[in-house]
Formats: structure tokens, C-alpha cells, sequence
């Protein structure tokens, strides 16, 4: 008996779209910690894996940092869209 897939709510179905790279990028980094954690792998898979972490790491804090300016960007541009409280019409 196979084990089908959980459906993700990602909006793009081949998953290239930013948030549904991050949270595979997320999701594997959380299960190469876990499986770290147990303490039962051999040193060279350890080490392995540890270097994926830390790729999957840059690249989780590289798509946070380009949200992060989205959102500057969206709000820089709304409140240089709003008149400013000080003008009188």
C-alpha cells in the first residue's frame, strides 16, 4: 500500500513559486535536524548532512530577507501613496 502525498496549499502546483521553495527548504532542514538529533549516524553522513543544513540555512535567510523588503517596499510605497495628516487639502 503506497503512501499518497498531503495536498500543500501552495498556489503554484510545481511548487517554483518562493513560499513553497521555503517551506520544502524549511521542511527538509527541520527533518535533517531531527535526524541529527537522534545521534546515530555515522560521521560522514553527519557531516553530509550538516552541509545541506547549512545551505538549506542560507537559503531559508536569503527568501526571509526578500519578504522582508517586499513588505518595505509595499509600505514605502503606501505611504508615499497617502497624503500626509499635516497637508490641508
Amino acid at each position: 500500500m503506497s503512501k499518497k502525498a498531503a495536498p500543500t496549499a501552495s498556489p503554484s502546483a510545481d511548487g517554483n513559486d518562493p513560499v513553497s521553495r521555503f517551506e520544502a527548504s524549511l521542511k527538509e532542514l527541520e527533518e535533517i535536524v531531527a535526524r541529527m538529533e537522534r545521534g546515530d549516524l555515522p560521521l560522514e553522513e553527519s557531516l553530509k548532512l550538516f552541509e545541506r543544513g547549512v545551505t538549506l540555512t542560507r537559503e531559508c535567510r536569503g527568501s526571509l530577507e526578500n519578504a522582508e523588503l517586499r513588505v518595505r517596499n509595499l509600505l514605502q510605497a503606501d505611504a508615499e501613496a497617502s497624503p500626509d495628516a499635516d497637508e490641508t487639502p
